[in-house]
C-alpha cells in the first residue's frame, strides 16, 4: 500500500499557527511559541516564514482562496431563500475556521497593510453578493425593498456577520473555545442575520423562510 508523503514543514508550521491563534489569539502567539510547539529550531522557522507576520499573510492567501469559493451567486437562475440560507452556513463556517482574523481584526489591520486592503475588498465583496442575492428575491416578487433599504441591509448583514464571533466572545469568554458552544453560537449568527431580511419577505418564500426558523430554533433550544 502506498503511504501518504508526510506533510511538508512549511505546511505544518501554518496548520499549527492557525490552531494557535485561533485558540489563544494572534496577538499572544510568538514564532518562539510556534517553534517550540512545532518542536523546531526557530532558525528552522525563518527558513519557511520571515516573521510572524508572513505567517499571518500567508494563512490569509489560504482564508481568501476558500472565501472566494463560497462568495457568488447560483449561476443560470435567481438565487431563493434557501440559497440565502446555505450561503450563510458556509460563511459562518469559514469564519469559525479563521476566527481570529475575526475576534483579533482591528488589531491586525491597525498593522497590517496588506490585511487591511484586502479585508476591505472581502467586505465589499460580502455587501455585493448580498446585495445581489436581496435583489433576485426582489425580482421574483419574493421581496418588498426598495434599492436603498437592499444596500442597508445587505451591509448590515455583513455588519452582523463579521463581529458575530466578537460578540459572542464577549458574551461568554469561557465557553469560547466549548465546540457545542460555538456551534450554537454560529447557529444563532445566522439565525441573526436572516432576521435582517425577514419583514421584506413576502408570499410563499416568507413562509418557507418561517419554517426553515422554526425548524432551526428548535433545534438550539434542544
Amino acid at each position: 500500500m502506498l503511504q501518504k508523503a508526510p506533510r511538508r514543514t512549511r505546511e505544518r508550521i501554518l496548520e499549527l499557527s492557525l490552531r494557535l491563534f485561533n485558540e489563544f489569539g494572534e496577538p499572544n502567539i510568538t514564532t518562539t511559541v510556534i517553534a517550540e510547539e512545532m518542536n523546531i529550531s526557530p532558525g528552522n522557522l525563518y527558513y519557511h516564514f520571515r516573521n510572524k507576520d508572513d505567517i499571518v499573510n500567508s494563512i490569509f492567501v489560504q482564508f481568501e482562496q476558500e472565501i472566494e469559493r463560497i462568495l457568488h451567486v447560483p449561476s443560470g437562475r435567481r438565487s431563493n431563500i434557501e440559497d440565502v440560507w446555505q450561503y450563510l452556513h458556509l460563511m459562518f463556517e469559514l469564519i469559525w475556521r479563521y476566527r481570529f482574523f475575526y475576534r483579533d481584526l482591528n488589531d491586525l489591520l491597525s498593522r497590517n497593510r496588506k490585511l487591511e486592503l484586502h479585508f476591505k475588498q472581502i467586505l465589499a465583496h460580502k455587501i455585493k453578493v448580498a446585495t445581489q442575492l436581496c435583489v433576485d428575491l426582489r425580482s421574483e416578487a419574493s421581496l418588498e425593498a426598495s434599492d436603498v433599504t437592499i444596500e442597508a441591509m445587505a451591509t448590515n448583514m455583513v455588519v452582523v456577520a463579521t463581529y458575530w464571533l466578537s460578540y459572542e466572545y464577549v458574551r461568554n469568554p469561557r465557553k469560547y473555545t466549548e465546540q457545542q458552544s460555538m456551534a450554537d453560537a454560529l447557529a444563532r449568527g445566522c439565525y441573526q442575520v436572516l432576521t435582517q431580511v425577514e419583514p421584506y419577505l413576502r408570499g410563499e418564500t416568507l413562509q418557507r423562510f418561517r419554517k426553515l426558523s422554526d425548524d432551526y430554533l428548535k433545534k438550539l433550544n434542544k
